[in-house]
């Protein structure tokens, strides 16, 4: 093991005006190649950071400005390796006036950056922002904003948090917290090379909060503080060494309060695990995709023992206490938009309650809303002819900070989808109109005669888009024919059209069910008559037809299927037609065969537990007594009763009258 001395030469002496003005650095190339190096004196520092090359280590002590000697740390470079040199950290010393070297293993060079960085008063000013503690800003604690290298770069999104702490000594004041964050910004760009300070973040041990890498502490700026996990992250630096010492009380709330800000801004859950592809490391390379925790140790990154272990060790109650923080919380927001222009919008709430989703065209105007209530926000917008607009959507619930984001739509101003159902009346009897806009816009819907002579104007309204219904009765006198009702939409100089037929006729009236019998009245003798019977879409039996005869009229399905079986329990769907020479009117009825009986499955005689197959009313008879419980889906249930019976019925009955029977006698 070498010993190097490494009480430089005057060359390496900070210029005496510089131990009251601001922070300085001074770069010295340690000579490796001697057994024993002494100079006469060191540059005035508080903080040193060293570079090497080589796979060894290097370990180095100082001696204060009262003449004492510190303990031996080893420089940390927190696997930060750039053109064969490993960058380590800068480390607050305290104010000291020598240093020493210890090298273990093969090392080629060795430089050491000294950095005098003097107590400065910090400014007044202080950054409020709701839900952050307060946060120092640049300009407060005195960043020289004329060494930046380049304007600072920007993620799409922030997707998880990185914590470190800057290692060093634990030993310093809170006035001196503002001098190690200017040393390190000096450091990190005249000795590292780097745009600015690497951390987006600071925290001192006594609750300090510190503004880190310019470009706002609400955006999302690109830091250097993990290599290959940069670009998407926040990082978080807690000033001082914490391999062994516990996050001090204050330390540990104001990083907590940080992160909860910093993660419900980007709607992160702090409890999720982050797949990320790394951007490439010593240990993970480029494309390797590492599964992180929302707010990870820089150690999970790469080689490094960053945050320390004690520190590290805390991350996971750190992660729950920020969880816990604060009101409700949008996590996740995601929207999808397929290539026919449906746009999907999803997150998660962190408690349920009620959520909606907006959509603001680019003169502020809505033009589509989605509601829910729950933990799950799940809306799709039909914006296939939206017109070409930047578009604002937003997903908010009470208490929780909104979630919004822009997208663009492609096609103009239209009517969708609009049908009318039934098409074919009877007298007296309603049509509803549904069709689509695909953004808001003021309504015209008018009736039309068969000779397309208006008749008269149902509406006029401004209508939001999306999904809009229009009932409609034909008014007392409408001749038999078809008609149609015009739909016109205007936005500005925009229009759109669409027309809807439906058909008049009084041909039938009075059509109702009962089970598999149809009833109905027929004003005049029809073209024809015929009934068919459906299991969801297909055709399972055509009944013979009823006479074509004018009257009241009934008709039965007495359960045989097309090949001569009988029906198996289930729903049929009875689809009546009757033609004349101005439509064809269709009428459906639903009816359901349930013949077989529930199925009781007895788990314990004597616990009165059961399984039953179906939804049914169950009745336990003990003696005169009797107990009824009603199971609204197949499920196991038990009866509890204060004495074990010797013995009882259970009967169980469905909802078509059919009924099993279980006996039991000790």
């Amino acid at each position: 093991m070498r010993l190097l001395l490494g009480m430089l030469a005057a060359a390496l002496v900070a210029p005496a005006s510089a131990l009251a003005g601001g922070p300085t650095l001074t770069m010295g190339e340690v000579p490796l190649h001697a057994d024993r190096t002494t100079a006469a004196a060191a540059p005035h520092f508080n903080l040193v950071g060293l570079h090497w090359r080589g796979s060894g280590s290097v370990l180095y002590r100082t001696r204060s400005a009262a003449g004492r000697w510190g303990p031996w740390r080893a420089a940390d470079d927190d696997g930060r390796i750039e053109h064969a040199w490993h960058l380590g950290n800068l480390d607050w010393t305290g104010e000291s006036t020598a240093i020493r070297f210890r090298t273990r293993g093969e090392m080629s060079r060795l430089r050491a950056y000294y950095v005098w960085s003097p107590v400065e008063q910090l400014g007044a000013r202080r950054l409020q922002i709701a839900g952050a503690p307060s946060i120092i800003p640049r300009l407060s604690w005195g960043a020289d904003e004329s060494i930046r290298r380049a304007p600072p770069a920007y993620a799409n999104t922030i997707s998880f948090a990185v914590v470190h702490h800057t290692a060093g000594s634990n030993n310093y004041t809170p006035a001196q917290s503002a001098a190690i964050v200017r040393g390190i910004e000096l450091y990190h760009v005249q000795g590292n090379g780097w745009n600015d300070i690497g951390y987006n973040l600071l925290v001192d041990k006594y609750g300090q909060v510190f503004e880190g890498r310019y470009g706002g502490v609400d955006r999302n700026v690109i830091g250097a503080h993990a290599q290959g996990f940069n670009t998407g992250s926040v990082g978080v630096a807690v000033l001082g060494d914490y391999g062994t010492t516990s996050l001090p009380a204050a330390a540990k709330t104001a990083l907590e309060q940080v992160l909860a800000w910093r993660l419900d801004l980007a709607h992160v859950d702090p409890l999720t695990l982050v797949p990320w592809l790394s951007g490439g490391n010593p240990r993970f390379p480029v494309g390797i995709p590492v599964v992180l925790r929302a707010i990870s140790g820089h150690r999970d990154t790469g080689f490094t023992d960053c945050p320390g272990d004690a520190l590290y060790a805390q991350l996971s109650q750190i992660a729950k206490d920020v969880a816990a923080l604060g009101g409700p919380k949008i996590y996740a927001p995601s929207v999808a938009r397929d290539a026919e222009g449906q746009v999907r919008f999803t997150a998660r709430v962190s408690a349920a309650q009620p959520w909606t989703v907006a959509i603001v065209n680019s003169s502020g105007v809505q033009v589509a809303q989605g509601s829910g209530t729950g933990s799950s926000v799940d809306w799709t917008w039909d914006a296939s002819a939206a017109p070409a607009d930047r578009y604002t959507w937003t997903i908010a619930a009470p208490n929780a900070r909104s979630a919004t984001g822009t997208l663009g739509a492609v096609a103009a101003l239209a009517v969708q989808k609009a049908t009318a159902s039934p098409a074919e009346l009877a007298p007296g009897e309603t049509t509803t109109l549904t069709y689509t806009l695909t953004s808001a816009a003021t309504i015209t819907a008018s009736l039309v005669a068969p000779n397309g002579q208006l008749l008269a104007i149902l509406l006029t309204a401004p209508k939001p888009a999306g999904t809009q219904t229009l009932t409609f009765t034909p008014p007392p006198g409408l001749l038999n024919g078809q008609y149609a009702i015009a739909i016109a939409a205007i936005a500005g100089t925009k229009t759109a059209t669409a027309s809807v037929p439906f058909t008049v006729d009084d041909i039938l009236t009075g059509f109702s069910s009962t089970g598999p019998t149809l009833s109905y009245t027929l004003t005049r003798p029809p073209i024809s008559v015929a009934l068919q019977v459906l299991r969801g879409t297909t055709v399972v039996a055509v009944p013979p037809p009823p006479p074509v005869v004018a009257g009241p009229q009934t008709l039965t399905w007495d359960g045989t299927l097309a090949d001569g079986s009988g029906a198996l329990d289930g729903t049929y769907t009875l689809a009546l037609t009757i033609a004349d020479e101005s439509a064809t009117f269709t009428r459906t009825a639903s009816v359901t065969f349930d013949r077989t009986a529930p199925r009781i499955t007895v788990v314990s005689y004597r616990n009165l537990r059961f399984s039953i197959s179906e939804p049914a009313t169950l009745t336990l008879v003990v003696g005169t007594q009797r107990y009824t419980r009603i199971l609204k889906k197949a499920k196991t249930t038990q009866f509890w009763l204060r004495t074990k019976p010797a013995a009882y019925r259970l009967i169980a009955t469905d909802a078509a009258g059919n009924s099993t029977l279980v006996r039991y006698r000790r």
